[in-house]
């Protein structure tokens, strides 16, 4: 039996649809002369969310790497949300890489407000580092996919704005946020001074992420990119999936947040574990019953068929994609719901 694989939405195969675009690739060498291909996607991306240019990555760590290296200055501070991806996923590279230590800011949420970010935000002292930019997630993956509020998002914007701070977004998942409130990806990072988001997430893409942000500071981008190991040549290849994902994915993100939906309604009630319920297509189950452990139960799960992650001791995560159907979804929850039956089911 194939495994229904609910690990992340990173781990979808290309389509067939997807693989002949990138197979028929216009390309060129993008160090030396632009790659026709992926100068389109980064045109289409600036365009969507509504910023002067766009810059193509390998993948969103390199993005949101690269968007702390230009947005700060070594020696200060960045205000972030505690259990950001940031802070614990990209393996301290804002202090390796930019020469930043981050300012951790405790939510009940993954919401990091206008009035928790003022509070973080050190007043001027001789004994104490300055902060230099605030950055978010949305939506916000420790949270189990949580959605920005709008209002929330346009306060810490002008909180931003008033203080003389860049504001750097890690939207990953963006698209996510933008389908579940029905506003398009321009409006839900409004006001931001650089953007990540994965095409590798959500839209199925193999790999890439981009930058988005001023003419200028994508011009800095590509310098550090550069730096970073991030410049490649015949790159239309990758960028190919990027445009097709663009033109036939991102409209159904909507049937990845129902099929969520299934899967948390169906472990509703359950004796040993409780479902979040999501608002994206992240589902995070924190396991109640005697003496159950994350690293105990996944192994059981993945030997009756189904893969999911750890995400602290006692918390599993489940990620709903495209290569998983709403039929998969039910069967995936009813061998959760089996493994886990305290009468030995």
């Amino acid at each position: 039996m194939n495994a229904i694989d609910l690990r992340s939405d990173t781990v979808t195969r290309p389509s067939q649809g997807m693989r002949r675009a990138m197979a028929a690739a216009e390309v060129g060498d993008d160090v030396l002369d632009g790659d026709p291909t992926t100068l389109r996607l980064e045109e289409r991306m600036a365009e969507l969310f509504g910023t002067e240019a766009a810059l193509f990555f390998p993948s969103g760590t390199q993005s949101n790497q690269t968007a702390v290296w230009v947005i700060t200055q070594p020696g200060t501070e960045l205000v972030l949300e505690a259990n950001a991806h940031i802070v614990h996923y990209e393996i301290a590279g804002a202090a390796a890489l930019s020469g930043v230590q981050i300012r951790p800011v405790s939510t009940p949420d993954g919401i990091l407000t206008a009035e928790l970010a003022a509070a973080a935000i050190r007043p001027v002292s001789p004994h104490t580092p300055e902060v230099s930019a605030v950055a978010a997630e949305n939506t916000h993956n420790a949270a189990g996919g949580k959605v920005f509020p709008l209002a929330a998002w346009d306060e810490l914007v002008a909180l931003s704005r008033d203080r003389g701070l860049p504001l750097h977004l890690d939207g990953a998942r963006l698209w996510h946020a933008a389908v579940a409130q029905g506003q398009s990806i321009a409006r839900v990072g409004r006001g931001a001074t650089t953007i990540t988001a994965c095409l590798s997430k959500g839209l199925g893409c193999p790999v890439g992420s981009c930058l988005m942000s001023s003419r200028e500071l994508i011009g800095r981008a590509r310098r550090v990119r550069r730096r970073l190991g991030g410049a490649m040549r015949q790159s239309g290849v990758l960028a190919a999936a990027g445009l097709y994902a663009l033109e036939h994915n991102l409209h159904r993100l909507s049937d990845d947040h129902a099929h969520a939906t299934i899967f948390a309604d169906r472990l509703q009630g359950h004796p040993a574990l409780k479902p979040n319920w999501p608002e994206t297509n992240i589902v995070m189950l924190d396991l109640t019953g005697p003496g159950l452990t994350a690293d105990t139960v996944l192994p059981k799960l993945a030997d009756a068929g189904v893969l999911m992650v750890p995400f602290g001791p006692t918390r599993m995560r489940a990620v709903t994609h495209l290569d998983v159907t709403a039929q998969q979804v039910e069967t995936a929850a009813d061998i959760v719901a089996r493994v886990l039956d305290p009468r030995g089911g």
